[in-house]
């Protein structure tokens, strides 16, 4: 994912200053929180009807850190429903450190919003799959996000609301 250029000479041999080193890399791995519960195990082991439906809920939160690092947090809450009765909730704060150098604000912005967390997924989808087996459910898979659709969605309701319109 590194890009760089070694040209230092422009098109007429004249020296010019080399374009600065573009740069991602995940640093360190991290779960930042956990948390699982399944209030109405056992009795619910018994219970027949209705599936649960299962709500997602994603989102993403940055901070800088010291030494031009970013942390990218991943927030994953899965809900399995029937009736209002939840019969587990988890949530996962899958986190990542980040080396992002060499890039104008708004790409820093972009990778952060779309890359970074496209890189945490993997990591969170097999945390959430793997808990709710232990939890004693039928494993849920996460399908594929589209974290650059989601940026975009985001960014443009952002503007919406500062531009004044509802």
């Amino acid at each position: 994912m590194a890009e760089s250029s070694s040209d230092t000479k422009g098109p007429n041999g004249e020296g010019r200053s080399a374009a600065p080193e573009q740069h991602i890399s995940l640093r360190h791995l991290y779960v930042k929180d956990l948390s699982f519960e399944a209030p109405l195990m056992p009795e619910i082991l018994d219970e027949k009807g209705p599936e649960p439906e299962i709500r997602l809920n994603l989102r993403t939160t940055h901070r800088g850190l010291p030494e031009g690092m970013t942390e990218v947090v991943l927030h994953v809450e899965v809900r399995a429903v029937v009736s209002e009765r939840t019969f587990f909730l988890l949530e996962l704060a899958q986190a990542g450190r980040f080396q992002i150098t060499g890039f104008s604000e708004e790409d820093t912005n972009a990778i952060i919003g779309i890359d970074c967390p496209g890189m945490l997924f993997p990591y969170a989808r097999e945390a959430v799959s793997s808990l709710i087996q232990r939890g004693g459910f039928p494993a849920v898979l996460l399908y594929p996000v589209d974290f650059a659709f989601l940026y975009r969605a985001k960014r443009a309701a952002r503007a919406k609301t500062t531009s004044g319109e509802a």
